[in-house]
């Protein structure tokens, strides 16, 4: 009843559900009749829905090629994930993996659950990829065969500085980030951009991810997987693992604030790379996932949740972002929303404060800059508590009842 009792909270919340819950339903009527694609297009909900959504929205060409593209990236991801699979193994599947997908024959068991279906039947995948245009088939075989070395790099690597992390997550997002331009570009939608924005529309994401699921990773079986960087987390305890005992609670949060405030070291690049973009789709699916990220770091940060269990934004919310995310505004807006939250947040006697509200008015200042803030809903920060009619939190009840029975069935990645 979890979700029930936050949509009683936040009654606003229920529309924006209820359109999120009818557009990912529209999603499942558009699979395409072919076999091949019609397992790309269900692989792609399954392994990620809130991004199906996204990419449903786009252009159709381009919309197959980007599908590709996260497939082929998410079973990589797949092998390096799976830490069953010896060294010795995974780093020559990995190195190889561009060649792989021009195979109609190679397929190759790890994973779990879904993935598990993904990398059995690739097959699907390679047969959908070589109907792609030859410029999009280049773009995906070079950033697959980039990513593939980078990750063979890190098996045998720790990521010990944060040169270390910036590189681990350039192979394993920024490259997603230069990839996306390359096919936005290839679409004749957009002019290309810079491969330093685009890394850092990659590494602000995976930052992120890498942020929210510490618990998850440290707690992988057979083996833990750790990707904060050992320059940033030995400043606060022994072992990277020791971050999740309770007696290192306040160590643990310290540790936390500091690699949040790196994280937004990104902030005003990807501002600056989302403000570029002409076509509105390709712009809604860059700046949702954005969004979510600020939102997250500003639900993380200062909060020791995130050793405990998992930290994210309610499905409410999200459902809002996804709904109300339109025009560069909204972008500023929310970014200038999340970033007030985070900076009410700040603990002064923390050793990273100083350089996190640093940060933080340098993305402020760059939002209202932008002279938009006076043009949007602001639906993060609510300036003052709703007044609702006995009828209309009657409806909402009600409203939210059938978003709770109908979503049985999880929306959200």
């Amino acid at each position: 009843m979890g979700s029930l009792g936050a949509m009683l909270k936040h009654p606003d919340d229920v529309y924006p559900l209820i359109k999120l819950k009818m557009a990912a339903r529209q999603v499942e009527k558009q699979i395409p009749p072919q076999p091949h694609w019609g397992f790309c297009y269900i692989m792609l909900r399954k392994v990620s829905r809130s991004f199906a959504l996204v990419i449903q929205q786009l252009p159709n060409e381009l919309r197959d090629a980007v599908c590709i593209f996260y497939l082929v990236l998410r079973a990589l991801d797949t092998v390096e994930d799976d830490t069953s699979i010896a060294s010795e193994v995974k780093v020559p599947i990995l190195m190889a993996f561009h060649r792989h997908i021009y195979d109609l024959e190679w397929n190759f068991s790890c994973g779990t659950k879904d993935y598990k279906v993904l990398m059995d039947q690739f097959r699907h995948v390679s047969t959908a990829f070589l109907e792609l245009g030859k410029n999009y088939q280049e773009a995906i075989e070079d950033i697959t065969k980039r990513m593939g070395a980078g990750m063979a790099k890190f098996i045998c690597k720790e990521v010990e500085t944060v040169d270390d992390y910036d590189e681990y997550c350039h192979y394993v997002a920024g490259l997603v980030g230069l990839g996306l331009s390359k096919l936005f570009h290839a679409s004749g939608k957009e002019d290309l951009a810079s491969d330093y924005i685009s890394n850092s529309m990659g590494l602000f994401l995976q930052k992120t991810n890498i942020i929210r699921d510490y618990l998850e990773d440290i707690n992988e079986i057979p083996k833990s997987r750790m990707f904060w960087p050992r320059q940033i987390w030995s400043k606060y305890v022994n072992k990277l693992e020791d971050l999740k005992d309770e007696e290192n609670s306040v160590k643990a949060v310290q540790c936390l604030n500091d690699m949040v405030t790196n994280a937004l070291s990104h902030v005003e690049d990807c501002l600056t790379y989302m403000s570029a973009l002409r076509d509105p789709s390709i712009f809604r699916f860059c700046a949702i996932p954005q969004i979510m990220a600020i939102g997250t770091l500003s639900m993380c940060y200062n909060n020791i949740g995130v050793f405990r269990g998992v930290v994210k934004m309610r499905r409410g919310l999200t459902a809002k972002v996804i709904d109300r995310t339109k025009t560069m505004a909204d972008v500023y807006g929310a970014f200038f929303d999340f970033s007030c939250m985070l900076m009410s947040k700040v603990d002064y006697n923390d050793p990273s404060a100083t350089k996190t509200v640093k940060r933080l008015e340098a993305i402020l200042k760059t939002c209202r800059e932008s002279g938009t803030l006076n043009k949007r809903q602001s639906y993060i920060i609510r300036r003052s508590k709703p007044n609702y009619s006995p009828a209309l939190i009657v409806f909402f009840v009600i409203l939210a009842v059938l978003v709770y029975h109908f979503g049985n069935q999880r929306t959200f990645a």
